[in-house]
Parts: structure tokens; C-alpha cells; sequence
């Protein structure tokens, strides 16, 4: 295993298993994230401070930056793909505001993200109207190279935008907003999350079952209520052309909790034809879920490349946009889109709308800590699930061939106590 980053140097107790080492922060570290690469690690602590690390050829991680990024605590980090130029780093503070930190690689190392030119910060910003932001997440499509952003409320509201310049938040535009969950009663403890499918496209059973190519999904968490939306085309009329969009529709709700939701995590590599989430939960147990899209085997359609992508995708790059005869019956009327816009804004839920497709939840495997669980996520492959709880242990979790996960690996700390040895008196 690799060390841990530090700033200075292999300080290291005596451990056959991996080094600990000092990461440098003068208080708790709340967040921490690696770039896909895995040779950059951000870390973010509860004074509001960001240190990002650098893990050279020798194997040794060392400091690159590290600056005052938010006012409190940092709840949340992500790096944007390493693809975009420069390197970009997402967080979160507790007061609310969203930041995305611009990297100038032609600093010297200790102002590659705090600084620009000496005067000005390498930060641009988003800040809720009403209620502060309390969970983000990025996803980058590498085939558009547009960039969607997805901010969850402490009142349960979702805002996800869209950009084509990753870098400035400023030419963003909004993609959708709504209610995903309802505003929680005044002093309740709460806890949203919510996390982008990680994976480039819909896993092909969901293709077969109708979901477009481009669908963005999300799975969002809010109390004890676990929701799944995807996108579906829509096509609305203005002065009597049709303009297509997009919009989030309510895929499926898990009800499985009984607790407060601590975190949620959406597994890559869908090559299963299925997808999984797991959760985090406050009564101690990691619950993981599979996700399916039961479709009309008797529909007249095979596995065939035409048929599980459709073949409207050749008919739409040459029909007009307002004859398209498969969309067409989704036109409304001015006063039916008058009223659907006005209730863009509340909460989505099931209903018949073409484009939404029909998802069906399964409980896979409910595996007990000792404790309440706060984290919770998968590997890059799907392969290896982990959670860590009030213990302070990593546990690890691999699948076995009947679908079931199981434990295969605890990672801990001891702290070892010296005695002196005995004194002989004699």
C-alpha cells in the first residue's frame, strides 16, 4: 500500500502494513478525495483549509498547495476528470457556498490553487437564495465535453446545472431544479447526499428498456428516503415551434430505512446489465440495493446494436426538430405548459410520461457494523465495496457469485503502549 500523503517526509510508527504518516492539518479532516489517476490526493479539514498532494515517482506524496479555501468546515471534495484543462478541485463548506478551485500549473508549488498572479484567487463560486448548499456532485461527459454539476439544499432542493467551460461558474446554465425531498420539520436532524452515476453511459438492459444513450442519473439521499431520477426527452412549444430538452423524472424511491441516511454511493461498472447502490445508514447496518429495468421481452425488438440504441437517432438528425413523429404527442399546449412550469419546481414523482421508464429495487445484502456507518463507497470497478463507521475501522466488502456482498477485510489502528521493562532491585 502506498503512504499516506504527507508534508513532512516518512514520519512513520512501526507497521508491517502500510505507514501513517502526518498529513499536516492542524484539525479534524472531514474530507478527503483522489484524482482518477490516483497521483493527487485533496484533503479538507473542519478550520476550512485544503491541502492537495502530489505523488512523485519515488512513491513519496508531497505538499503542492494549501490555502484557506472556506470560512468552517469542508464537507465535501471532488476532482473534476484530469481530461479538462487545468485541473480543476470542487468543495463544499458548511456555510453553504459551492467553489471551484482552477489549478495554475505554471506556479510554484504552494500557490498552484490559492493564488493567481498574486493578487487574485483561482475560484469561482455558486451560493444558494434561501437555503445553504449541503451535498454536490460532478459529472463530465467526455463525448459532449459538457460539464453538469448537481447541488442538494438542507431543505431537500436539487439544482443541477450545465457548462461547456468547466472552469468559470458563471456561464453555467441551469439544467433543472426541484423538490426532491420535502422540507424536513424545524430542529430535525438531517443529512442529504447526492451522487451522479459514475458510469459514461446506462447499463444495456436499461438501454434495451428504453433509456436514452444520454441520460444523466442520479441518486439522491434525504432522512430515510433513497430516490433514483433519471432524465427523459421532452419537447415543449413556444409560439409554435418545438424545442427539445431534457428533465429529471422520478426513476424509483427505496424505502428500506427506518434511520437517518448518512451517505449513499453509486457503484461503477454496469457491465452486469443492473446497477447498485449502497447506503449508509444510522442504525449500523450498509445496506446495498440492485437496480433493474424489467422491459416487453414480446416487443419486437432483439439485441441488436439498432434496437437496444434505437433507431429514432438517425430520424432525428434528419426530420425537422418540430415533426419528429416519435416526440410529437409530448408537445403541450400553451396553457398545458404555462401549468407545467409552474410546478417544475415541486416535487417529481412517478407517473406515465413518455420517455419515463419503469425500475424495479432488490435488496442484495444488509451487512452490520458495531456502529452507526458515515461513509460509504465503491472502487473505481465496482469490485470492492467500503465503509467506515463510529469504530473507526475500514471495512471492505467484495461480491460474491450469487449477487450477495460479503466481508473480506478490516483495516484499523492500534495505538501501541511502551512499558518500561522491569527494575531489578537486586
Amino acid at each position: 500500500m502506498a503512504p499516506l500523503p504527507s508534508s513532512e517526509g516518512s514520519i512513520a510508527e512501526n507497521s508491517a502494513a502500510f505507514d501513517i504518516i502526518q498529513h499536516g492539518h492542524k484539525d479534524l479532516v472531514q474530507a478527503i478525495a483522489f484524482n482518477a489517476y490516483g497521483d493527487r490526493c485533496a484533503t479538507g479539514s473542519v478550520d476550512g483549509k485544503i491541502r492537495v498532494f502530489n505523488r512523485h515517482q519515488d512513491g513519496v506524496w508531497r505538499l503542492c498547495d494549501n490555502w484557506k479555501s472556506h470560512a468552517s468546515e469542508i464537507l465535501e471534495l471532488q476532482w473534476l476528470p484530469p481530461t479538462i484543462y487545468p485541473n480543476l478541485l470542487a468543495s463544499l463548506g458548511i456555510e453553504g457556498c459551492f467553489r471551484l478551485w482552477a489549478e495554475d500549473p505554471s506556479a510554484a508549488p504552494g500557490r498552484r490553487f490559492s493564488a493567481r498572479d498574486g493578487n487574485g484567487k483561482n475560484v469561482s463560486e455558486l451560493r444558494s437564495g434561501r437555503y445553504p448548499y449541503r451535498s454536490f456532485s460532478v459529472k463530465h461527459d467526455e463525448t459532449t465535453r459538457c460539464t453538469y454539476i448537481a447541488l442538494l439544499t438542507a431543505d431537500g432542493h436539487l439544482t443541477v446545472y450545465e457548462g461547456e467551460e468547466p472552469e468559470t461558474l458563471t456561464d453555467y446554465a441551469k439544467f433543472d431544479d426541484f423538490q426532491a425531498f420535502s422540507k424536513p420539520n424545524r430542529g430535525e436532524e438531517t443529512c442529504f447526499k447526492v451522487r451522479f452515476d459514475p458510469n459514461p453511459e446506462p447499463c444495456y438492459t436499461a438501454l434495451r428498456a428504453g433509456v436514452p444513450t444520454d441520460a444523466l442519473s442520479l441518486v439522491v439521499s434525504g432522512l430515510t428516503s433513497v430516490k433514483i431520477y433519471r432524465t427523459r426527452d421532452t419537447v415543449t412549444s413556444s409560439f409554435g415551434a418545438a424545442t427539445r430538452g431534457r428533465e429529471f423524472y422520478l426513476a424509483t424511491e427505496i424505502k428500506e430505512h427506518n434511520h437517518l441516511i448518512r451517505d449513499v454511493a453509486w457503484a461503477p461498472g454496469n457491465y452486469r446489465g443492473y446497477d447498485m447502490i449502497a447506503t449508509a445508514c444510522q442504525d449500523g447496518i450498509l445496506r446495498v440495493f440492485r437496480i433493474d429495468t424489467p422491459f416487453n421481452k414480446d416487443d419486437g425488438k432483439s439485441w441488436s446494436l439498432a434496437d437496444i440504441l434505437g433507431n429514432t437517432r438517425a430520424e432525428e438528425n434528419s426530420a425537422p426538430r418540430s415533426n419528429h413523429p416519435r416526440r410529437q404527442s409530448q408537445v403541450p399546449s400553451g396553457i398545458g405548459a404555462g401549468i407545467a412550469k409552474s410546478e417544475t419546481h415541486r416535487e417529481r414523482t412517478s407517473t406515465d410520461l413518455p420517455g419515463q421508464i419503469q425500475h424495479t429495487v432488490k435488496v442484495l445484502s444488509k451487512l452490520t457494523h458495531r456502529s452507526p456507518i458515515w461513509r460509504v463507497g465503491f472502487d473505481d470497478d465496482g469490485q470492492i465495496l467500503g465503509s467506515v463507521g463510529d469504530e473507526g475501522k475500514l471495512v471492505c466488502y467484495r461480491q460474491l457469485p450469487d449477487g450477495t456482498w460479503a466481508k473480506s477485510s478490516e483495516l484499523g489502528m492500534m495505538k501501541a503502549r511502551m512499558t518500561a521493562p522491569p527494575m531489578n532491585l537486586s
